[in-house]
């Protein structure tokens, strides 16, 4: 058996949710962005999933860890809105070394194409060292409404999504080299950063 050409990655998976943690009702979130990261890239991932309740101080230890232990992608999902209990984008913002604002503004267009309650919503990303952490919506429809983007009726792309720069934003950090399957997202590179594809070894 040929050994895989694509770099193997490492993509930390969080759902923030204080009744999904305590068992009152199963969690989607896991399952639905370790679903549509399976189809999206052709890497071999390695998935650090974690189920925490909404506490601020306990979702930046997550992130913190997750950063350091070598996680090049960390996703999360729930605790975005205006409720009090909603501390994702604080917990995020804590631990950041820079501010991705990129990433939320158009989150926020994608969801408004749906919804209007969308400018509620407080997703931000941000970069910890040699990683990227996106908050993403709490449902998984939106999750991959979120990530792919819209398409129009012949298949064609509406609205990007914003994972079609998350391949490039990891390059420029240090990771892998993401690779994605176009029939699900397409990524975007200078022409300049993109790798020749390797021979099968």
């Amino acid at each position: 058996m040929s050994e895989s050409v694509h770099d193997a990655v490492r993509i930390g998976i969080v759902s923030i949710s204080d009744r999904a943690s305590s068992g009152v009702y199963e969690d989607k979130g896991l399952p639905a962005l370790q679903d549509w990261l399976s189809r999206a890239l052709k890497n071999p991932i390695h998935f650090e999933p974690r189920l925490i309740p909404d506490e601020q101080a306990g979702i930046s230890a997550t992130l913190i860890e997750l950063a350091d232990a070598g996680c090049s992608l960390v996703l999360t999902t729930g605790g975005t809105g205006p409720a009090p209990r909603d501390v994702t984008p604080e917990a995020t913002l804590a631990v950041a070394d820079r501010e991705m604002p990129g990433f939320g503004e158009q989150m926020r267009q994608i969801s408004l194409a749906f919804v209007p309650t969308a400018i509620l919503s407080r997703q931000v990303a941000v970069i910890r060292g040699q990683s990227l952490i996106i908050n993403l919506p709490g449902q998984p429809k939106a999750i991959a409404e979120t990530l792919e983007g819209l398409k129009n009726p012949d298949g064609t792309q509406k609205v990007n999504g914003i994972f079609a720069a998350v391949p490039y934003c990891i390059d420029l950090i240090g990771g892998p080299y993401l690779e994605t399957d176009d029939s699900v997202c397409k990524a975007f590179r200078p022409k300049n950063a993109v790798r020749a594809p390797r021979p099968h070894a």
